[in-house]
C-alpha cells in the first residue's frame, strides 16, 4: 500500500507532458507484449515442396489409381529362409553378460530355433492379410498402406486417423490397437491408414538422394487426398513422431488433432534453465515431481544412457548401406540387430535379463513377424538410410524446426521412452497442447507395448478436441 502512495504521488508530482510520455510509453510496452503473444499464437506452416523419387527422370504423368494388395510368400522364400539359418555361425557370450553387450548368443539360438522349427510364416501371412492392404504410386514410389473401416457405422461419428510407424518397427506394430480403435468407444470411432515409410516393408525404396521425413510428410499427405480426407486426425511414434510433426506444419488447416507418444523439444534458454533450477525448485520452471524422478540425476538419464544405445543411430546416419550390408544377407543377424532393440527400448532394465525381456510384452510370433517383414521385402537398408537423408545436416537448422506447431495436440509420456519431454519443454515447439499425460507403464513401441493404455489415451485427446 505504501509502494502504491509513493507511485501515486509521484506521478501526480510530474508535469502534463511527463504524463503523457509515461502513458504513451506503457501504452506501447502494451502493444508490444499484446503483437508478440498475438505473433506467438499466429498458425504458421512450412512449405509443401515437390519431389520425384522414382528411377529415372520423371514422366509427363503419373498414374493415381489405388491398387490393391496382397502380402504373399512361397514355399522357395521359406526355404532359403531355412537353409541360411542353418549356416548361422554365433560367437559365444562372455560369461554372465546377459544382454549388456547386445543380443545374447544364448538366448538369440532359442529365438533361432523356434524360428527355424515353431514358427509359420504362411500362417502369419494370413494374419497380415486380415486387414486390406493397397498401394498406390505418389511422386515416383508405390506406397504401400493399409486401409480399416469400422465395422459398424451406423450412428457414429467416424473420423479419420492415420497411424505412422518408426524404426525398427513396420505398420505390424498396430495390429494390436486396430481393433481398439475401429470399435465404438464411448461413441467415437476411426478410420485408420496406416502407411509404409517408403523404403519400409512394401513401400517402394527412393532410388534418389534426400528423401527425408518431410519428403514422406508430404506423399502421406497425399495419400490421404487421395483417399478423400480433407481433415484428420495423426498419431504417431518415433519417426512416425517427426513424420506427423511435419504434416501439421504443412497442412495445419487439414490436421484435426496431432498425437504424440513421442515427443522431442530439448534445446533454449528455458530447458538449460530447466537442468539447472528443476532438481531443486521444480514448481519455478514447469517441472512436476514425476518430470523430476524421469529426469534427473540428467547425465547419468539423459547423456549416459544415449551414448549407451545410439551407436546404432550413428553408423545409420553415416554409413547406411554398410550398417545394413550383413543383416540383408544374414537372417539370423538381421533378427538380432530388430531384437535387441524390442529389448532395451521396452526397458533398459532388460539389458540385465538373460532373455532380455524380450516375451514379458510380445510373443515369439509378433516379434518375428516384424523381422520377417524387413527379410523377405530386403528392406533393412533403405530403412536405415532414413537416418543418414535425415542427419546429413544439423537437423536444428531445419525450416521444421525452427517452426512451432499449431495444431491441437496430444502427448503420452510413457515412462520407459528412451527421452522424456515435459509439458513444458514440449510447448516451446508445440504449441496447442489439449493433452499431456503421465502413462503408468510403456516404453518406446507403445502401440505393440501397451495398446489400450494407448488407445485411451488417443481416444480422451480427440474427445477434447471434439468437445463430446
Amino acid at each position: 500500500m505504501e509502494r502504491l502512495q509513493v507511485l501515486r504521488g509521484t506521478f501526480c508530482s510530474l508535469d502534463a507532458f511527463q504524463k503523457q510520455l509515461l502513458i504513451g510509453s506503457a501504452v506501447a510496452a502494451g502493444g508490444i507484449l499484446a503483437y508478440m503473444v498475438q505473433k506467438r499464437r499466429q498458425v504458421k506452416s512450412i512449405p509443401l515442396g515437390e519431389g520425384w523419387w522414382g528411377a529415372g527422370e520423371k514422366p509427363l504423368s503419373e498414374d493415381d489409381q489405388i491398387y490393391p494388395f496382397k502380402v504373399q510368400t512361397s514355399d522357395e522364400e521359406i526355404e532359403d529362409l531355412h537353409e541360411r539359418i542353418d549356416r548361422t555361425r554365433y560367437a559365444d557370450p562372455l560369461e554372465d553378460s546377459c544382454f549388456q553387450y547386445g543380443f545374447n548368443s544364448t538366448h538369440l539360438k532359442k529365438v533361432v530355433s523356434y524360428w527355424r522349427h515353431t514358427f509359420d510364416w504362411k500362417k502369419q501371412v494370413e494374419v497380415l492379410n486380415k486387414y486390406p492392404h493397397f498401394k498406390t504410386k505418389i511422386e515416383g514410389l508405390d506406397v504401400h498402406f493399409i486401409h480399416v473401416r469400422p465395422p459398424h457405422r451406423d450412428n457414429q461419428k467416424v473420423l479419420p486417423l492415420m497411424l505412422v510407424h518408426g524404426w525398427p518397427g513396420s505398420f505390424y506394430e498396430f495390429y494390436r490397437i486396430l481393433p481398439l480403435l475401429t470399435e465404438n468407444q464411448d461413441g467415437v470411432v476411426f478410420e485408420v491408414i496406416c502407411p509404409s515409410i517408403p523404403g519400409y516393408a512394401f513401400s517402394e525404396a527412393s532410388h534418389k538422394q534426400g528423401f527425408n521425413s518431410l519428403a514422406a510428410a508430404r506423399i502421406f499427405l497425399t495419400l490421404m487426398e487421395r483417399l478423400g480426407f480433407s481433415q484428420f486426425y495423426l498419431q504417431g511414434g518415433d519417426w512416425g513422431s517427426l513424420i506427423t510433426t511435419n504434416m501439421s506444419q504443412m497442412k495445419p488447416q487439414c490436421v484435426k488433432g496431432l498425437h504424440l507418444n513421442m515427443c522431442m523439444s530439448n534445446k533454449g534458454f528455458k530447458v538449460m534453465l530447466s537442468l539447472i533450477i528443476g532438481p531443486y525448485l521444480p514448481f519455478l520452471v514447469g517441472l512436476s515431481r514425476e518430470d523430476v524422478r524421469r529426469l534427473f540425476p540428467f547425465f547419468e538419464k539423459n547423456v549416459w544412457e544415449i551414448l549407451k544405445e545410439s551407436g546404432y543411430l550413428h553408423i545409420q546416419a553415416t554409413k547406411p548401406d554398410t550398417a545394413g550390408c550383413g543383416a540383408n544377407d544374414s537372417p539370423v543377424g538381421l533378427a538380432a540387430y530388430i531384437l535387441e532393440k524390442f529389448s532395451t527400448w521396452t526397458d533398459n532394465r532388460n539389458r540385465d535379463l538373460e532373455d532380455g525381456g524380450l516375451e514379458r510384452k510380445f510373443s515369439l510370433d509378433d516379434l518375428l513377424t516384424n523381422v520377417m517383414i524387413y527379410w523377405t521385402t530386403g528392406s533393412i537398408v533403405s530403412s536405415m538410410r532414413f537416418y543418414k537423408e535425415n542427419f546429413k545436416g544439423n537437423p536444428d537448422n531445419r525450416v521444421d524446426a525452427k517452426t512451432g506447431i499449431f495444431v491441437p495436440t496430444g502427448l503420452a509420456a510413457f515412462p520407459n521412452e528412451l527421452l522424456h519431454c515435459p509439458k513444458s519443454w514440449a510447448q516451446i515447439r508445440y504449441r496447442n497442447i489439449q493433452s499431456y499425460n503421465y502413462m503408468p507403464r510403456g516404453g518406446h513401441f507403445a502401440a505393440f507395448e501397451e495398446p489400450q493404455l494407448l488407445a485411451n489415451d488417443f481416444v480422451q485427446f480427440v474427445k477434447k478436441v471434439e468437445k463430446f
